[in-house]
Parts: structure tokens; C-alpha cells; sequence
């Protein structure tokens, strides 16, 4: 699944910012399934304001919506189908500044399940799993620059999905520097094994992205910003 921007994300969250819509979404969750009339009633308020907010929901991808006969008929006199909302699977998480400890423990889980099924040392099964999903990730995002695009266009795919990972990326003559760790949490708990997959995650980003043949990257940690550097070759 292609990851939220950033505003994608803010987006969601700041739907539920007015009072009656945060009064909806509480109710969709504890019913699981309603419909405009059944909202109105147990809030009080006027259908067309329950239709507007459970609306909201689905625009923003919190509520999903179908139609069903709620007489359980059907054929001529069985009435008009009833529009239903239920929440979504939509999962948002904000934090400020960005991380992203999902994408870490999935690399990680993932490289635990393959040093246990293929009998590898952890550090070979980490960073398997960290190019190869780096290298989806890369892929995904930066699949619109198209095939033989030029370095600048493939250049700018880059730093599009390094900025939608987190990575606050900023173009410094022949650097791309990485003002944010996504993982900051894990790597001063973990240094070591976290830096150590973020480099091979990035690696597989750069490849995924086309750009093998214009950036290097290595381990060169500094405060205050990611600990890989990013270098134009």
C-alpha cells in the first residue's frame, strides 16, 4: 500500500476537529453501521447535518459507504435503499516531527521471520529485508518519472519520496541531506541495528528510484539529522 503524505495525513485528523463530526465518528465506531436517520436521532440534530458529517467522514476515507434495503424486501414497494457508513480500515498516525516506527517494525519483523525460516544471521536477514522493501518503496513512488526520464526528473522523484517517508530531505549543492530520522526513538535505543537498516533501506529507495547512477549513500551520523548522507555521484 502506497504511504500518506504528510498532508494526506493532516487531512484526516483535521476532519475530526469539529465537535458533531468527532460526536459521528464516535458513534459510527460504537454502532459499527448507520444510517443518516439513525445518526440524527441518537444525536439530536438534523438529518441533513448527520448526512453532511457522516459525508465528511467518507471524503476523508474514515467512513465507507454503500446502500441496503432496510426492510430487508425488495421489488416494487420494498422502498428506497438506505445509504449505510461504516469506518474504514484507514489507519492514521501524525506525529510532529514525522515518524514512521510502522515501516521499521515491518522491516523488522519481516527480517525476523526469514532468519528463523531460511536459518540467516540476523544482520543478513535486516538488511535483505531492508533493501528489498526500500527498493518497493522507491519503486511506488517514483514509477511517474517514467523509463530513461532525465537525472533532474529522477533526482526530484527522490526527494518526493524521501519527503513522503519523513526524511525532510533538502538539496545542498552536491548533498541531499537528511534533516529527520524517521526511526529517532529506535536509533538512540538501538543504534547500531537501526542505522544500520536505515542505510539499507535508503539504498533500496535510491535503486527502486532509478537514481543507483546519481547518489551514494553512507553512514555519517550527526546531531540533529538523520544518520545517513546522501552524495551526488
Amino acid at each position: 500500500m502506497e504511504a500518506e503524505s504528510f498532508g494526506e495525513r493532516v487531512r484526516g485528523v483535521a476532519a475530526l476537529d469539529h465537535p458533531v463530526t468527532q460526536a459521528v465518528y464516535r458513534l459510527l465506531v460504537e454502532r459499527g453501521r448507520l444510517s443518516r436517520d439513525e445518526t440524527a436521532e441518537s444525536l439530536e440534530i438534523a438529518r441533513s447535518v448527520a448526512a453532511f458529517h457522516l459525508d465528511k467522514l467518507v471524503e476523508v476515507g474514515l467512513a465507507e459507504a454503500d446502500f441496503e434495503r432496510l426492510t430487508g424486501r425488495s421489488g416494487p414497494g420494498a422502498g428506497r435503499p438506505a445509504k449505510m457508513y461504516r469506518r474504514s480500515d484507514r489507519e492514521i498516525e501524525l506525529s510532529l516531527p514525522q515518524r514512521h516506527y510502522d515501516l521499521a517494525g515491518g522491516v523488522l519483523a519481516e527480517a525476523l521471520e526469514r532468519a528463523t525460516r531460511e536459518g540467516l544471521a540476523v544482520q543478513r536477514a535486516v538488511r535483505d529485508a531492508a533493501v528489498e522493501t526500500g527498493r518497493a518503496l522507491g519503486e511506488a513512488d517514483c514509477g511517474a518519472a517514467g523509463a530513461g526520464a532525465s537525472r533532474v526528473k529522477r533526482r526530484s522523484a527522490l526527494l518526493r519520496v524521501l519527503e513522503r517517508h519523513g526524511y525532510e530531505p533538502q538539496l545542498r549543492e552536491r548533498e541531499i541531506v537528511l534533516r529527520n530520522c524517521p526511526f529517532h526513538v529506535l536509533a538512540e535505543q538501538h543504534r547500531g541495528l537501526v542505522c544500520r537498516m536505515n542505510l539499507e533501506l535508503l539504498s533500496g529507495i535510491i535503486e527502486g528510484a532509478g537514481g543507483g547512477d546519481l547518489i551514494s549513500a553512507c553512514l555519517a551520523p550527526e546531531p540533529g539529522s538523520c544518520c545517513v548522507r546522501m552524495t551526488s555521484r
